[in-house]
């Protein structure tokens, strides 16, 4: 008897086996190549931008100009760009038509171009990092960061932060896009402390309803503060546009 039910659940393991292999066919089977090696799986029916950098997503994959995003890096007539802004707007009988801001990694340097919808891109996708910034080099400009688990270094160069670069402050985590180890772009986070360095003196009676006033923080911007706040208050800014938060 013992024989018997080992020979049946023997079988019928090897009928679901086969069944299972025949459901995977080439159809709905594809291959990509990895940044690390080859790897076979069924597709899942999303977009190509659905998903954030992983260490077995593409690294190149086309996609159309209705997809672009701020902060996409696309290669376009052999250089990388950083999509800065992009904005969809439709112009009658001829179509969409995305207004993009692009920056070209290597100069800094930046253009303005119009994309049709069904204009095919690669984009290109990036690896992550968060860093710590240690100190800006007097010499290249470039800003020094620091890898927090291996205390290695990496040199980045200011224009990658854009303008945003006079808010950085010693330990300040940072994050810096990559590809194969060259870095892309830079950012910074979207709120930063800091300190009021110069301001008109409060007005009597002043409250938060009281219209604003000009100020200097110690970065050297100049912003608009409620006009209670004084010289030596630590103010929250955000980095994004410049302007107040809190206090």
């Amino acid at each position: 008897m013992r024989l018997l039910l080992t020979k049946r659940l023997s079988a019928a393991l090897r009928s679901y086996a086969a069944t299972a292999a025949s459901a995977v066919t080439p159809r709905n089977r594809q291959n990509f190549t990895t940044c690390t090696h080859r790897i076979k799986f069924q597709s899942s029916g999303g977009g190509l931008l659905d998903s954030p950098w992983s260490a077995t997503q593409l690294r190149h994959a086309r996609f159309t100009g209705a997809d672009v995003r701020r902060g996409n890096v696309i290669q376009r007539r052999g250089k990388i760009y950083e999509v800065i802004k992009a904005h969809h707007t439709t112009q009658g009988r001829g179509g969409a038509i995305i207004h993009v801001e692009l920056r070209d990694v290597d100069s800094g340097s930046k253009v303005n171009e119009r994309l049709r919808t069904d204009e095919t891109l690669e984009k290109i996708f990036v690896q992550e990092k968060s860093l710590t910034y240690l100190y800006t080099d007097d010499e290249t400009g470039n800003i020094v960061l620091m890898e927090p688990d291996t205390y290695s270094q990496l040199e980045v160069p200011r224009h990658l932060f854009g303008e945003s670069h006079v808010y950085l402050q010693d330990d300040m985590e940072v994050t810096v896009q990559l590809y194969d180890e060259r870095p892309l772009s830079a950012s910074i986070p979207h709120r930063v402390t800091c300190t009021v360095a110069e301001a008109a003196e409060a007005l009597k009676g002043s409250s938060k309803t009281t219209p604003n006033k000009r100020v200097l923080l110690d970065n050297g911007l100049a912003v608009q503060v409620p006009a209670h706040i004084v010289a030596g208050d630590k103010i929250i800014i955000n980095t994004t546009d410049n302007t107040y938060a809190s206090r």
